[in-house]
């Protein structure tokens, strides 16, 4: 009689064996290293190349375009969250580095992204020269500085917030500064980091096409990518090809949403603060997917292992005392004392060089007239915020409360943030012309096209992070209408909300420069602004003015903020805080 012979098999060898589900999610895997590699590839290319093979408006290299693109942005996004995590901490855990780094926070957010550019090209090209890379780099920190202050400011907010319960189990179990970082600060910032994240990329696109086309000199650089294509589309009027970018971009959000945003949106969902189970998880398939695999999850293990290894070590890391201190000792207010003596004597000596810069070149009456501008830039921002803030506040509650929308609502939340405002420019500059309308009111709309995101996208964060408990409290309690608006869901998202407005508005305070002064061929429209003076004058390369509008709207950027966010913010960290 035969008897079958069964072979034995190590249980770790077994699991190595790939299911079903490992098939399908290899090739996924495989493909992305592929383009990837691809993409990487040509940034080692001669910078002569760019010369050899010039951006065409032939539809077919779109997909090739929209990789290098892509890859841009992925780039800028690693190196704005690394930004983010030290730049926040260091704000937030130390008061007096606070003093100093959230002014400049502010500051940062309002200088244009072209007058990074302007400064920072130069280096990059010359720290690679010859190469590729060069330009690569300066459009890559051109990307970073349209998302990391949002960022930023959000990681900062939750830092501040984190509930006073949660801090004093970590006093209990006593975690070290380094394991209650990440596991519980980070944690808890993650439900509104990503949803920021979502807009920081959407937002890049923005800023594109200006990241693509680098002038030095009488030298443009020009890099392969959608923005680049989408600037020689705007210049030779091509509306096939500017419909050829549209698609373009919507397959690439797609692609970002299914792939990167929905599934850290599902994975984040586990730091929500309740005590009950949400009804309606967000969900991914291709979270779903990687969970299910066999040969995948054994592969990762070792990376999970390290991580948690990273995690779980007790480095006893602090601030320097220098910079942070919260005692009220002699010692401690004389620190204070030298800390404020020493930002007071930094910012007098930037003020007096700027001082001397500008009134050697321009007299008082422009000095003046620049501040009245600013003050008209001022009224336009602060009006259009507010109205933003009545639209879609409401209407992110009512998507955050309800995952499974918000699912559906956020590819095209994305789409709409991540579309280009400067393509529908024209069509306001046709109409305005053609109904011979007012430029002061009727060119406002469109400071406020591309941030009026940043608040819904974390109202929205807000609410999805809102806990459940609190809700069916609420409801038990039969709290409806304005007093629940009042008394239980605006409290809650007001520290994502005063965050996404900050940004909003410091966002508008950019966004003006491209807003108050438009063209389309011949045709070219001004209003009265801060951001129409900037616009002309580096138009007309006055470097001096250029100069004295970018530190008049940071000074009104920074004395809103004080003035204003930040109070709003003591109180959000003082009275509304999940305890």
């Amino acid at each position: 009689m035969n008897t079958a012979v069964r072979h034995f098999m190590p249980a770790t060898a077994r699991r190595l064996i790939p299911n079903r589900w490992d098939l399908i999610a290899f090739p996924l895997i495989l493909g992305f290293l592929l383009m990837a590699t691809t993409g990487i590839r040509e940034t080692w290319a001669p910078l002569a190349a760019l010369q050899t093979a010039p951006i065409t408006l032939d539809p077919g290299n779109l997909p090739e375009y929209a990789l290098r693109t892509t890859l841009r942005m992925l780039a800028a996004m690693v190196a704005a969250l690394v930004f983010t995590l030290i730049y926040g901490t260091l704000a937030a855990k130390s008061r007096r580095a606070g003093l100093l780094l959230v002014p400049i926070l502010d500051i940062l957010q309002s200088v244009p992204v072209l007058g990074y550019i302007s400064f920072t090209v130069t280096f990059f090209l010359a720290l690679f020269p010859g190469r590729v890379l060069g330009a690569e780099f300066a459009a890559i920190f051109a990307i970073f500085t349209s998302q990391a202050w949002n960022m930023t400011f959000s990681f900062y907010q939750s830092l501040r917030t984190v509930p006073r319960d949660l801090e004093e189990v970590s006093i209990n179990l006593r975690l070290s500064p380094w394991q209650k970082f990440w596991k519980l600060e980070v944690p808890f910032s993650m439900p509104g980091m990503i949803w920021n994240m979502m807009m920081s990329m959407s937002g890049g696109w923005f800023f594109v096409v200006a990241s693509e086309a680098i002038t030095v000199g009488d030298k443009t650089v020009t890099l392969p990518g959608v923005g680049s294509y989408l600037a020689m589309a705007i210049q030779h009027k091509d509306l096939a090809a500017v419909g050829w970018v549209i698609l373009t971009m919507t397959v690439v959000i797609i692609v970002y949403d299914q792939f990167l945003f929905r599934p850290m949106v599902a994975w984040a969902d586990k730091f929500r603060l309740e005590d009950t189970m949400s009804q309606a998880a967000p969900e991914s398939w291709v979270l779903n997917l990687i969970q299910r695999t066999r040969a995948i999850q054994q592969l990762l293990k070792p990376l999970g292992k390290l991580t948690r290894a990273i995690a779980h070590a007790r480095l006893n890391f602090s601030l320097p005392k220098g910079i942070h201190s919260d005692d009220h000792t002699p010692v401690s207010r004389g620190i204070d004392l030298v800390w404020w003596i020493a930002v007071v004597l930094l910012a007098g000596f930037c003020a007096v060089k700027l001082f001397n810069f500008i009134h050697g070149e321009v007299g008082l009456s422009e000095v003046l007239r620049v501040l009245g501008l600013g003050l008209i830039t001022l009224a336009r921002v602060s009006a259009l915020i507010l109205l933003a803030s009545l639209i879609w506040v409401p209407l992110g509650v009512h998507i955050g409360l309800r995952p499974r929308l918000a699912e559906k609502i956020q590819p095209l939340a994305q789409f709409l943030a991540a579309f280009p405002a400067n393509l529908l420019f024209p069509v306001f500059v046709v109409f305005i012309v053609h109904f011979k309308l007012n430029p002061d009111i009727w060119l406002s709309p469109l400071i406020v096209l591309g941030t009026q995101w940043y608040i819904l996208f974390n109202v929205i964060a807000g609410a999805s992070a809102f806990p459940n408990d609190f809700r069916e409290a609420a409801a038990n309690f039969r709290i409806r209408g304005w007093q629940w608006w009042r008394k239980v869901m605006l409290p809650g998202i007001f520290p994502y909300y005063v965050t996404g407005a900050i940004t909003a508005s410091g966002g508008a305070w950019n966004a003006s420069i491209v807003s108050e002064f438009v063209s389309w061929g011949d045709d070219k429209l001004a209003a009265h602004g801060l951001g129409a003076y900037i616009a002309q004058t580096t138009a007309a390369g006055d470097y001096p003015k250029i100069l004295l509008g970018i530190c008049v709207m940071s000074l009104f950027v920074v004395l809103f903020n004080r003035l204003l966010w930040r109070p709003m913010y003591a109180m959000a960290e003082n009275k509304l805080r999940l305890n």
